[in-house]
């Protein structure tokens, strides 16, 4: 596939959540990302292959890796690959024997991609965890939501895809880039609770300055700022608003037809209950619709709560081809952007195992090897 990838080489063992997630931005930017899938394996979390869409861009070789003819088969691979990527808990890929130190044996410039949720060190590496617990244990999640209730699912973005496979993509980047210069690899370590707690860099400084306190609704970017939360309107539909310049503070209080004058000065604290509960009334009056075309045209930072059908139809996502349809499934384009080196859109999910013959072939995998897997009946 064309992109600024084109020609990296990557391995991936099949898993859930940000190891596929990270493999698939890869795919997307034209890596060639061969999937190892479990023999018999279906898609995520139940799915339909076609429907886990994280898995796009790949091809499938299914290989039972207990089976010795399988174990060296993906051995083979390694020596040709530029990356690794593996999302078990810690010690699988060792007991299997194809942990980094036999397969940076085989290729001492392979990268190897490690992804968990408390890393590969630590009192709770071995521990079993999802995102919601990795970001507990950040102090990110103890930062969101209403005041006086428990803090919200955030929906498994903040650890799974932002700490987890965000970081680890610029993990393997980061690595692939210095090995060019001293030809060897290393493991990078990526953790999903490290992650986590690099997303709040930002609030770490506004702590230190004095300008976070620790209660919810009391702050700048938790919802305590009347000019910086989601508000419903008359039909039950939500709007966001992110005034947070003076300017834009002056442009929404104008489209809310309300005097400045009663809302100042911007920063007063102890008066930002009362406005909210104001502005929240004024809101109600009209439905969200109606107050997009109240600001159409104004810098007062108000945007709609948008559904996922809504945000595909909408025309400035609609005009950044922001979505795609693939094999008729509407789904998110591959981000970023490059001027030169364009990347194409993403083949399907692949069905797992489905593309083993071709990928030994393209690989160079000795024909003694595939013939021994053929034998094992390894698969």
């Amino acid at each position: 596939m064309p992109g600024p990838l084109q020609g990296l080489r990557v391995i991936e063992m099949a898993g859930l959540g940000p190891a596929p997630f990270a493999a698939m931005l890869l795919a997307d930017q034209g890596a060639e990302v061969v999937r190892i899938d479990r023999p018999g394996a279906g898609g995520a979390l139940g799915l339909d292959p076609r429907f886990d869409l994280s898995a796009r861009g790949r091809r499938s070789l299914a290989l039972d890796l207990k089976r010795p003819s399988a174990a060296a088969v993906l051995l083979a691979m390694v020596e040709r690959a530029d990356a690794l990527i593996e999302g078990f808990r810690p010690g699988v890929m060792e007991r299997l024997g194809l942990g980094p130190a036999p397969c940076l044996a085989r290729n001492r410039k392979l990268v190897y991609g490690r992804m968990t949720g408390w890393g590969q060190t630590g009192p709770l590496s071995r521990r079993a965890g999802h995102d919601l617990n990795y970001i507990a244990l950040s102090g990110a999640l103890h930062a969101m939501g209403r005041d006086g209730e428990p803090p919200p699912v955030p929906l498994n973005l903040v650890g799974d895809y932002g700490g987890g496979a965000l970081l680890l993509a610029f993990g393997l980047m980061c690595a692939l880039h210095e090995a060019r210069a001293s030809g060897r690899g290393q493991v990078v370590d990526a953790a999903m609770c490290d992650g986590a707690v690099l997303l709040g860099t930002l609030f770490h400084g506004l702590r230190a300055a004095g300008e976070w306190h620790g209660a919810r609704e009391a702050n700048l970017l938790d919802g305590g700022a009347p000019f910086y939360r989601c508000y419903a309107c008359a039909d039950g539909r939500f709007l966001a608003v992110g005034a947070i310049e003076p300017a834009f503070y002056a442009e929404l209080l104008r489209g809310l037809g309300l005097d400045a004058a009663e809302f100042a000065p911007q920063g007063d604290r102890a008066r930002w209950p009362a406005w909210r509960e104001r502005f929240a009334a004024v809101m109600a009056t009209r439905s969200r619709d109606d107050w997009c075309a109240a600001f159409e045209g104004r810098d007062a930072c108000v945007a709609p709560v948008l559904d996922w059908d809504e945000a595909a139809a909408h025309p400035h996502l609609r005009s950044r081809a922001s979505h795609v349809e693939i094999d008729g499934i509407v789904q998110s384009a591959p981000a970023p952007r490059f001027d030169r080196t364009v990347a194409a859109t993403p083949r399907p999910p692949p069905r797992p195992g489905a593309d083993g013959e071709a990928v030994l072939r393209d690989w160079g995998v000795d024909a003694a090897l595939v013939a021994a897997l053929g034998r094992e009946g390894a698969n």
